[in-house]
């Protein structure tokens, strides 16, 4: 059975994927199995394993404030590593599946193609972006931008004054199994509201925040792209 490396293999959503039955084999690997600030490490985990493809999902995420104290970490973790991992991945050719996010796109317009042009709006979205320069180099990939989270809902508060295409990961891996095999780029959600309203649906006690500019505030996808696979 061919086989599906994923790096950040005990990260949130790999928890999630995990609990999907499929007939897909997914190898969830941990840093010590695969380290992917080091080459070394990367590579003898694609001859141990011999994968066909690659599912990254490692790097730093939240809290967002360490992409604006620690720029180095944010750096090395979601830009150096990617860039190793893409690097190894050309060589044997192996296909790169790397999740990227919504934050790339500027929030002020929304309706976001694919192929609109991208200004991230903090330290984490470039990080993220500097990912996808590595990965959009090599053309046997799929980047998925996302707009995920947890439920429940880790915060008490909830933007009502911005919209997005929030989608509970436990939703977002039955997406992603439909999408696995493409290449290119798509953009990954749910249906387009306010940030407040997605959360309000299971956590009834949220109170409303509204951002005052710290939060861009329309942040809404296009999806077309989406429901041509996902119907």
């Amino acid at each position: 059975m061919k086989k599906i490396l994923v790096t950040g293999g005990h990260g949130r959503f790999a928890s999630e994927l995990k609990k999907i039955k499929t007939n897909i084999k997914f190898v969830y690997l941990t840093k010590k199995e695969l380290n992917i600030l080091n080459p070394s490490s990367i590579l003898g985990a694609i001859k141990k394993y011999k994968p066909k493809k690659i599912l990254h999902l490692a790097g730093l995420s939240r809290p967002m404030s360490d992409h604006e104290k620690n720029i180095a970490k944010s750096i090395n973790l979601n830009i150096v590593g990617t860039a190793n991992l893409v690097n190894a991945c050309s060589k044997f050719k192996i296909k790169i599946i790397y999740f990227s996010t919504s934050y790339v796109y500027p929030g002020n317009k929304g309706d976001y193609k694919e192929t609109d042009a991208l200004l991230p709006w903090n330290n984490y979205a470039w990080s993220k972006l500097g990912g996808e320069a590595a990965v959009q180099m090599y053309k046997n990939s799929l980047i998925l931008r996302v707009c995920m989270t947890e439920k429940p809902f880790v915060h008490n508060k909830a933007y009502a004054n911005v919209k997005s295409n929030f989608v509970y990961q436990d939703d977002l891996a039955k997406i992603f199994l439909k999408v696995i095999n493409k290449k290119g780029v798509y953009n990954i959600g749910g249906k387009s509201q306010t940030i407040f309203n997605f959360v309000s649906k299971y956590k009834k006690n949220i109170k409303k925040l509204f951002s005052k500019g710290e939060f861009p505030l329309n942040q809404n996808m296009n999806l077309k792209k989406l429901y041509k696979i996902v119907k």
